[in-house]
């Protein structure tokens, strides 16, 4: 009897960590994460100040009461608060780290990406044109040799 073995769990997960795009993966988040403190330094270092010249640098004590009183804090708190400020604070953060990376990395690397390809295409292009002349060259050797072997053909045939 032949009984078909099926690969065991560990076989699966060596199988599974062996692929490319897994370690692929595991790289990007860890420069991701390695990345983010830069990000998170110009932020809160640059952006930040510049933000709370014009307004405020902390929204988190914005907030809004529906049932009154709103009164106190934790678990003394009494009344429903709305801390819409915390929010807004987190949601301007996204853009604002948004902004950065577009403007500090995406942009210009789309930029380099971009003269790359170009210098390539420039490249691939030259290349072309040399090799179309070559040919040419090469065809016109060829007829000027075949019409010199015509000529002293037809020199042999007259004497």
């Amino acid at each position: 009897m032949s009984e078909n073995k099926q690969p065991g769990v560990w076989d699966g997960f060596k199988a599974f960590l062996m692929r490319g795009n897994v370690i692929d993966l595991a790289v990007a988040v860890v420069i991701g994460a390695a990345f983010s403190n830069i990000v998170n330094s110009v932020v809160k270092g640059i952006i930040n100040p510049l933000v709370g010249a014009v307004g405020t640098k902390n929204l988190d004590n914005y907030s809004s009461c529906l049932e009154s009183p709103c009164t106190g804090t934790g678990a003394n708190a009494k009344g429903i608060q709305l801390m819409w400020g915390s929010v807004l604070g987190s949601a301007l953060s996204f853009l604002i780290t948004a902004t950065v990376v577009y403007f500090l990395m995406v942009l210009p690397m789309a930029k380099f990406l971009a003269r790359q390809a170009a210098r390539q295409k420039a490249k691939e292009g030259t290349k072309e044109i040399i090799e179309v002349s070559e040919l040419e060259v090469l065809k016109e050797i060829r007829d000027e040799l075949v019409a010199q072997r015509g000529q002293r053909d037809q020199g042999r045939r007259e004497y």
